[in-house]
C-alpha cells in the first residue's frame, strides 16, 4: 500500500478548517497532519510536519495565503499548496498562483471535488479548468507597460516555434487533447513539448505558464477563445 497523502489545512475559520478535516477523515487515501489559523503557523506547522500538500486559505492574519504560499514554494519546494478563497473570480487568486499556488479551491467545494483536486495536484499537476485559469488571468494579468519589468526569464526567447505555439494554446485555455488535435500530433508528444516549455520558462505548472503568457504579452484578453 502506498503513503497516504500528508494535509496541512491552513484557515482563519475553525469552521472551515474542521469541515475540511471531516471531509477527509473518511479517505484512506489522506491524512491531516496540522491545521493552522494563519499564514505564519501554516509555513511553522509545514516546516514541522512536511505535508505534501497545503490547503492555503488567500485571506489570513499575521501572514496571509499569498505570503505564506510564496515562502513555502521558496523553503520547501515539494510541498504543493491549493488556494483556498470565497470567490472564484478574486485577483487575489492569481497573486497565489503567482506565488507557486498550484490551483485554486472554492470553500464551498464537495467532498468528492476536493478530493479529486488533491490527487490531481499530488500528482504534480494544477488544479484549474484551463477555460477558467485562462478567464480568472486574463482579467487580472495585462502584458508589461516595459518589457524589461517582465518576471518571465530571458531563456523565453530560447523557446522553439513549437514549445511558443504550445505555449499560445495553453494559455488559450485548451488541455492537453485539445492541444494535440489542434496540432495534429499524440498526446505524448504535447507533454514532452510542455515539459521542456515549462523549463525554459522557469515555471512550475501550467497556471504559472498563463500568467506568463499574459504578462509577455504573448495572449491577451482580446485573443482568447
Amino acid at each position: 500500500m502506498t503513503a497516504p497523502v500528508n494535509v496541512l489545512i491552513a484557515d482563519d475559520q475553525p469552521l472551515v478548517r474542521r469541515g475540511l478535516a471531516l471531509m477527509l477523515a473518511p479517505e484512506p487515501d489522506f491524512h491531516v497532519v496540522a491545521e493552522a489559523a494563519d499564514g505564519a503557523e501554516a509555513v511553522r506547522l509545514a516546516h514541522e510536519h512536511r505535508p505534501d500538500v497545503v490547503i492555503m486559505d488567500i485571506r489570513m492574519p499575521v501572514l496571509d495565503g499569498i505570503a505564506a504560499t510564496e515562502r513555502l514554494a521558496a523553503e520547501l519546494p515539494g510541498c504543493r499548496v491549493l488556494a483556498l478563497s470565497t470567490f472564484d473570480m478574486d485577483e487575489h487568486v492569481v497573486a497565489a498562483l503567482r506565488a507557486g499556488a498550484c490551483g485554486f479551491l472554492p470553500k464551498d467545494i464537495s467532498p468528492e471535488d476536493l478530493v479529486a483536486a488533491l490527487h490531481v495536484v499530488r500528482d504534480g499537476e494544477a488544479i484549474l479548468a484551463p477555460r477558467l485559469l485562462t478567464r480568472l488571468i486574463s482579467a487580472h494579468v495585462t502584458a508589461p507597460t516595459h518589457p524589461t519589468s517582465t518576471r518571465v526569464p530571458s531563456s523565453a526567447d530560447g523557446l522553439t516555434p513549437r514549445e511558443r505555439e504550445v505555449w499560445r494554446l495553453i494559455a488559450t485555455g485548451l488541455d492537453n487533447t485539445d492541444i494535440a488535435e489542434r496540432l495534429g500530433v499524440s498526446a505524448s508528444t504535447v507533454k514532452n513539448h510542455i515539459t521542456g516549455l515549462f523549463a525554459k520558462l522557469g515555471v512550475r505548472d501550467r497556471a504559472q505558464a498563463v500568467i506568463a503568457a499574459y504578462e509577455t504579452g504573448l495572449v491577451t484578453a482580446r485573443r482568447d477563445v
